[in-house]
């Protein structure tokens, strides 16, 4: 792009992970191309950061780092590790303890630990699955037939439980899928879209005619862990920071503050809902403040919840909030609980354990935090969380804080023997806030992004992927398309 001679003002609605970003980006790029932009990211809330809330908790016992939303990120996309280190972060990069890595699934009421070598939801060893109690001698039988079925070659996308039956059988997706795969995304197997959430799956399929050969071929050709920086060892599979995620926002928060001014400058700005966005008969864009201040906007990112931006573009793209109007969304929560080590009488050594939806439970899941990673909790202390809400356990979402504590109490001294009363808890309540990924949804996308008019811009975790990296790719790439969009019509 040429160095233009008007500047371009950008609005960001937005200050989660993929609204900072997008400004992070947008800043880089201008810079490398010599465009004169300016920008102004509209928060509505008291801080940045979005789902990304990571606590400090100070004690008698010492300091615990408590996550309120997603503890890590996802190495396999690069996008999360390159923006850490991009702000100076490598060196607070924090890897997993992969030596406990082991995770249990409940299974008739008993934690039962996943068989070694379980490759998502696939065995790649033969003799810790046949020994393993979790899947049932029929069950185990029909998992192997996967290595007859003929692979689907029509490119549709099918839920993620109809493939999962398809290829492995009824108990391999209500014991390993569904618990693993559709917690990651909150979502119901029934509804969430295979390609939109899966891809990978059903590209091993295809290629090599059974997910089994395609996971064992997969291993052996390489699908090793990200290199680390300057010749270090590889990253593991899931990283975060020492200070918890919340870094990575404190550090982009920053980066945007103190970076350099061009044009009429940069702004980030908290406590500033947006009211109204309206498409001007110029090709601009005016939006409506609350208490009434007014912003002028060459180009606008809408970078919040569908919902959120389906009340938006009703003033702006019509069409665009009806389709907005097609993303479901669900609530979910997290609580935190600190215990002495002593407390814990029978101890999943492991990350944690998932709750499959047959098991009828009021949590989803258990985090060991402290196991997963060092620097959360001290010497003699752990740090567990629970998930609860969503498709799979609404009725938590509905219980007061007194009555989710008591609940969530009853589950630990079942599955770990937890009589003692926490050191302390943190409960967090995210309502409506995780995208459903069901299926046609990368249809549906498309079909929005299409439609939407010159210089407006969707991005975040209702679209692309809900990952940290997910969240922070799109953010790059929505600020080459405004950078781009502007290219075209100067060339144009």
């Amino acid at each position: 792009m040429h160095p233009t001679s008007s500047t371009h003002h950008v609005a960001i609605i937005g200050g989660g992970i993929a609204g900072l970003s997008t400004a992070y980006y947008l800043q880089r790029q201008a810079a490398a191309t010599g465009a004169t932009v300016s920008y102004t990211v509209l928060e509505a809330a008291p801080r940045w950061g979005g789902h990304i809330l990571t606590e400090t908790v100070e004690t008698d016992a010492g300091r615990f780092v408590v996550e309120g939303g997603p503890d890590s990120f996802i190495t396999q996309k690069p996008w999360g590790v390159q923006l850490a280190r991009e702000l100076g972060l490598g060196d607070r990069l924090l890897g997993t303890n992969d030596a406990m890595r082991k995770v249990f699934v409940l299974n008739r009421g008993k934690p039962t630990p996943m068989p070694d070598g379980v490759l998502l939801i696939v065995p790649t060893k033969f003799m810790p699955f046949v020994r393993s109690p979790l899947i049932s001698p029929l069950g185990k039988l029909r998992m192997g037939l996967d290595l007859l079925i003929p692979p689907k070659r029509d490119g549709q996308d099918e839920t993620l439980a109809d493939f999962v039956r398809r290829r492995l059988g009824a108990e391999a997706l209500d014991k390993i899928a569904e618990p693993l795969l559709s917690g990651i995304y909150n979502s119901e197997a029934d509804r969430q879209s295979l390609l939109a959430t899966f891809p990978r799956f059903r590209d091993l399929e295809v290629k090599y005619g059974s997910l089994t050969r395609g996971m064992l071929a997969s291993r052996r050709n390489g699908h090793s862990p990200q290199p680390g920086a300057g010749g270090q060892k590889p990253l593991s599979v899931f990283m975060s920071l020492a200070g918890g995620t919340g870094e990575l926002v404190d550090a982009l928060v920053a980066q945007l503050t103190d970076a350099p001014s061009t044009g009429s400058g940069q702004a980030l700005r908290l406590h500033t809902p947006v009211e109204r966005l309206a498409r001007r008969s110029e090709g601009d864009y005016l939006l409506s403040l609350a208490g009434g201040e007014t912003l002028r906007a060459d180009a606008v990112v809408l970078a919040v919840p569908a919902y959120t931006a389906q009340a938006l573009a009703h003033g702006a793209a019509p069409e665009v909030a009806v389709g907005l109007g097609s993303i479901r969304y669900v609530s979910t929560g997290t609580i935190s609980l600190a215990y002495r080590l002593a407390d814990i009488r029978r101890p999943l050594l492991g990350f944690g354990l998932v709750v499959p939806s047959s098991e009828r439970r009021p949590a989803n899941a258990v985090t060991w935090s402290s196991l997963k990673f060092n620097g959360r909790a001290p010497e003699g202390y752990a740090l567990l969380r629970v998930f609860f809400g969503g498709s799979r356990s609404p009725q938590s979402m509905a219980l007061d804080d007194d009555a989710l504590l008591a609940t969530v109490r009853g589950q630990l001294r079942e599955f770990m023997g937890i009589e003692a009363a926490p050191l302390f808890h943190r409960i967090y309540r995210w309502e409506r806030s995780n995208a459903q990924y069901d299926v046609g949804h990368l249809e549906r996308v498309a079909a929005l992004e299409a439609a939407l008019p010159p210089g407006l811009h969707l991005t975040g975790s209702p679209y692309r992927g809900v990952g940290l990296p997910d969240c922070i790719k799109q953010g790059q790439e929505t600020a080459g398309k405004v950078i781009g969009e502007w290219d075209a019509d100067e060339r144009g």
